[in-house]
């Protein structure tokens, strides 16, 4: 009888501490945690879904992002960019669909891709014949420090933010 008491107290305190560490680590935020961007330019509906990384006391740009190398421009899978209608980014034609979006971080330009292999991990089966479109554009100095990589969709195209870089990306109806 004593055992029983003793077995099922312990089953109990091992029920608590397992549902106590599994409520803890869910408060808990994580590294990069994923992030959705959405939002309508000039009539399209625009998503960006990103894995969303914090500075945390680090160089990122030429640092932890190198420049001149392709990168997820997120973290964790690919970022995606998805688009209902035909648009022109940068003035070059994109059609309607989902892919996954890259770019090669510059000093003072800055090229983005879109990939028709949306779903892949980060850049590491990256293919540029996969490519079906990249524009140039130009980065400039945030007037604020930006912690966690984020994604803004504007009235004129997307923007993203990250540490004290924003670079934005002109969209427009095809």
């Amino acid at each position: 009888m004593k055992k029983s008491i003793f077995i099922k107290s312990l089953s109990m305190i091992f029920a608590f501490l397992v549902v106590s560490h599994f409520a803890m680590a869910q408060d808990q935020e994580k590294a990069s945690p994923a992030r959705t961007a959405e939002g309508t330019v000039d009539g399209a509906n625009i998503q960006i879904g990103y894995g969303s990384p914090a500075v945390r006391d680090r160089n990122i740009w030429g640092g932890l992002v190198p420049y001149d190398q392709v990168w997820r421009s997120g973290a964790n899978e690919a970022t995606t960019f998805t688009t209902d209608q035909a648009i022109k980014v940068e003035g070059k034609e994109l059609a309607a669909g989902k892919y996954a979006l890259f770019t090669i971080p510059g000093q003072n330009e800055w090229t983005i891709i879109f990939n028709k292999e949306a779903s892949q991990w980060g850049s590491t089966k990256y293919q540029e014949s996969e490519d079906v479109l990249r524009v140039k554009v130009t980065p400039k100095e945030s007037s604020e420090m930006n912690e966690r990589l984020t994604y803004d969709i504007t009235a004129d195209g997307f923007v993203l933010k990250w540490e004290k870089v924003e670079v934005p990306v002109k969209i427009t109806k095809n």
